[in-house]
């Protein structure tokens, strides 16, 4: 099965999830980048913050949904979002050569894919391009904002003739000269420690039918599996704040994702309800959800995955 950016198997004699690399993508503040297919129009959203906050092309945000001038967005309305561009890295290629080829922001670029210093690249290696339009752009969408505050959209085809306020080329132009020496700043993240000093408790109680690791050739399963009755309550395994909570993630059904204050992330699938929302501070063995088969499973089960910082880790060692 699909899950946004990352391709995930599903395997039906034990329905679990498995990822070729990584499991449940990670996104934005949080920590967990996932890039949802459809994306429910919220108060105050326009299609600039839209693609921003989704890294995908303006452009490819009005094509996608067939929309025309003034691009006006209502609450409650579905968008689709148009498949991020990619890069596949090639011999000679560096971060910086790449920069400047499809003309984004080097750091964005590390920072998108994870990349810390010295910011090394593999041939083959696939990497996400941010937001941008990329040089061989045959459109062109800029914003206006309007007296009011509100934003509407121009769209034209041809060379690329978007005009620039003088704040707009100044800001550009700051970003350019200082990005070199920022880049080491703004890349950088502070390391999570794969050792933590307590344990989790355990978010559900019943059989494993997947653990974590290779289960075969190119599949991963980045958590454990679970099988428990429908219905049966899921318990944070320890005290934090809701990154996450809804279903938006195909495959994974109502999911529920925890980041904890010592940088580890708790993650919860394939649940029949949820019963917290994001931003929530939750207790360690409060009820979050209860167990279901949502997404792509054919039976109840939990799906639970323990990542310090970034890094999948067994969950099983985390766990009394």
């Amino acid at each position: 099965m699909r899950k946004g950016l990352i391709t995930l198997l599903f395997i039906p004699v034990l329905a679990s999830c498995y990822a070729r690399s990584g499991g449940i993508p990670l996104f934005n503040s949080y920590g967990y980048n996932y890039a949802p297919n459809n994306v429910i129009v919220q108060k105050g959203d326009t299609l600039y913050s839209l693609s921003r906050k989704y890294q995908v092309p303006l452009r490819g945000l009005i094509e996608e949904n067939n929309l025309s001038a003034p691009y006006a967005l209502n609450v409650g309305q579905n968008l689709k979002l148009p498949k991020r561009q990619k890069h596949i890295v090639v011999k000679g290629d560096t971060l910086y050569s790449i920069s400047k080829k499809y003309n984004v922001d080097i750091t964005s670029l590390s920072r998108l894919n994870d990349l810390d210093e010295p910011y090394t690249i593999s041939v083959g290696q696939v990497l996400m391009l941010p937001e941008s339009l990329a040089a061989d752009t045959k459109y062109q969408v800029a914003q206006k904002s309007s007296s009011g505050g509100s934003s509407s959209y121009t769209y034209s085809q041809g060379k690329k003739t978007q005009s620039k306020s003088p704040t707009t080329v100044t800001k550009k132009t700051q970003t350019k000269v200082t990005a070199k020496k920022n880049i080491k700043k703004q890349a950088s993240r502070p390391k999570v420690s794969t050792y933590r000093k307590s344990k989790f408790i355990w978010p559900v109680q019943g059989s494993i039918v997947s653990n974590f690791g290779i289960v075969g050739k190119g599949r991963k399963n980045d958590g454990i599996n679970i099988k428990a009755a429908m219905g049966t309550n899921v318990k944070a395994a320890d005290k934090g704040v809701v990154a996450y909570a809804g279903n938006e993630l195909k495959g994974f059904g109502n999911l529920v994702l925890i980041k904890h204050s010592d940088g580890y992330i708790t993650a919860y699938a394939h649940n029949q309800r949820l019963y917290v929302k994001k931003g929530q501070k939750v207790l360690r063995g409060e009820k979050i959800a209860t167990v279901g088969s949502t997404g792509s499973v054919n039976f109840p089960q939990l799906h639970f995955e323990v990542r310090a910082g970034k890094k999948a880790v067994n969950p099983r060692l985390y766990l009394p």
